[in-house]
Formats: structure tokens, sequence, C-alpha cells
């Protein structure tokens, strides 16, 4: 191989990777994705998008598994105070609540199935990412890490979608 082919396939891997890189990006954001990202690195999820209010009122209940790397994202039309309970809700939950940029706000670890005590998760609050139980605590989410998600467009992001 010469130089000049040793160059082409140079410049050919280095558009590969950035093609790569670029669809990456716009994966990274997508509607049935979240992404948690702070100080303990990134998880991902594939949610279900409640952002109606019969869905928002459905939830999770009455399901008897949920894949470990999945959940449900509840966002709201404007950032209010979020109440929740574990009525007719079959497996444990861990709630994130985040504001209208995505910045976690509160964490409720292990929401008891059946349980219809309210779960306050905070006033000013745009979107909830509910996941199964215990989750949160084994990745090492903590108040202040941010939530990606198009969802948080307008907030402004704490994590922007990259275009």
């Amino acid at each position: 191989m010469g130089s000049s082919d040793s160059l082409a396939l140079k410049g050919l891997l280095g558009a590969l990777a950035l093609c790569a890189s670029q669809l990456s990006a716009k994966q990274d954001c997508a509607i049935d994705r979240v992404l948690v990202k702070g100080d303990f690195g990134e998880a991902r999820f594939t949610i279900e998008l409640a952002d109606e209010p019969a869905e928002r009122s459905q939830g999770l209940m009455d399901r008897e598994t949920m894949p470990r790397s999945a959940g449900m994202l509840f966002v709201y039309e404007a950032p209010q105070p979020a109440n929740f309970w574990m009525r007719n809700t079959l497996i444990p939950l861990d709630m994130i609540f985040a504001d209208r940029g995505g910045r976690v706000r509160h964490i409720h670890q292990n929401a008891i199935p059946h349980d219809e005590t309210p779960i306050h998760g905070g006033t000013d609050i745009y979107a909830v990412l509910e996941i199964n139980g215990g989750l949160s605590k084994k990745y090492g989410f903590q108040v202040g890490d941010a939530l990606q998600h198009p969802a948080f467009f307008e907030g402004p992001p704490v994590i922007p979608c990259k275009e």
C-alpha cells in the first residue's frame, strides 16, 4: 500500500468515525430514551413517555415486571408540585424528580407496591423518571444529576440534545 492509499484509508476511517459519532449523538436524544448523567457516570433507559393526563394517571400500574434498563418518563405541561403513590403498582420503583432543565431535585428509592402514602417529589417538578426499585442506589444517582431527553428542550436543558 502506497502513502497516498494510506492517507486515503485514514481519511475514510476518520469520516466513518465522524459519522458514527454523529449518529451516536442523535441516538442519545430520542423520545424513547433517557440518559442520566452524574458523578457516577452515565446510565441509559429505554422509556415509555407519559405526557398526557390519562397516560400519567395509568403510569406503571398493573405491570408485573419491567426490564432492568426500562422505565417511564412522566412529563407535565409546566413545572408543578409532584405527588405520586403506588396504588395498583405491583413492582417496587425508584422515582427521580427533575426540574424543567432536567436537573434531579429529589430521588425516592424503593417505593412500596400498593402503598397509597403520597410520595412528595418537590414543588417545581417538570418530569419524573420511574425505574426499577433499587437501581438509583445501585448506580449512585444523586440530587443534582441530570436527565437528557427531548422533553427538556425549553428548560434550558442541563444536557442539551445534540443536533
